[in-house]
C-alpha cells in the first residue's frame, strides 16, 4: 500500500512541475511576443515619420521650384521695363 500511495504522489508531483514548466514556456513565448510587437510598432512610427520627412522635403522642393520660376518671371518683366525706360531716355 505504501508503495502505491508514494507513485500515486511522484505522479502527482511530476505532473506538477510539467504544468510549471509548460506555464513557463508560456510566459516566455508571450514576452517574446510582446518585444516584437513592440519593435514592429516602434519601426512602423520610425518609418511613417521618415516618409512625413520625405513629403515635407518633396514640398520644399516643389516651393525653391517656384520661387525660382517667379523670381524669373520678375527678372524677364524688369529687363522689358529697363529696356523701355532706355528707349525713352534716348529720346528724351
Amino acid at each position: 500500500m505504501k508503495k502505491t500511495v508514494l507513485t500515486a504522489a511522484v505522479a502527482a508531483l511530476a505532473l506538477g512541475v510539467a504544468a510549471c514548466d509548460s506555464t513557463s514556456r508560456d510566459a516566455g513565448n508571450n514576452a517574446t511576443d510582446v518585444n516584437a510587437t513592440e519593435t514592429e510598432a516602434g519601426n512602423d512610427i520610425d518609418n511613417a515619420a521618415a516618409d512625413a520627412n520625405a513629403v515635407s522635403t518633396t514640398e520644399n522642393a516643389l516651393d525653391s521650384i517656384g520661387d525660382a520660376a517667379a523670381n524669373t518671371a520678375s527678372d524677364v518683366g524688369n529687363a522689358a521695363s529697363d529696356a523701355a525706360n532706355s528707349v525713352s531716355n534716348a529720346v528724351d
